[in-house]
């Protein structure tokens, strides 16, 4: 089992700019694929979203909405699905 730690990039601001964590795209266990969207952070008006590094599963969310973070700081671990696992998303039938 290969872990991948989730954090949160520069995003330019001033050291005394809180980040909040706004919203939470994937829940516990929820698979999410390379570049989605899995967290969103606000920085005074404006909204970032911070995207999944790798293909996998979360594993754990480290901050909570509502909680500051900082550059730099951990938000969620995953548990990274290896080349061999599931190469396609799966879509619901219509």
């Amino acid at each position: 089992m290969r872990l991948e730690a989730v954090v949160l990039p520069d995003l330019g601001t001033g050291p005394d700019e809180p980040i909040v964590v706004s919203h939470w795209f994937a829940a516990r266990g929820d698979i999410v694929w390379e570049g989605d969207r899995l967290v969103e952070v606000v920085v005074g008006p404006a909204t970032f979203d911070v995207a999944a590094p790798r293909t996998g599963r979360l594993r754990k969310t480290h901050v909570r909405e509502d909680d500051r973070v900082v550059p730099g700081g951990l938000l969620g671990t995953l548990v990274v699905i290896d080349e061999e696992g599931p190469t396609t998303r799966w879509e619901a039938p219509s």
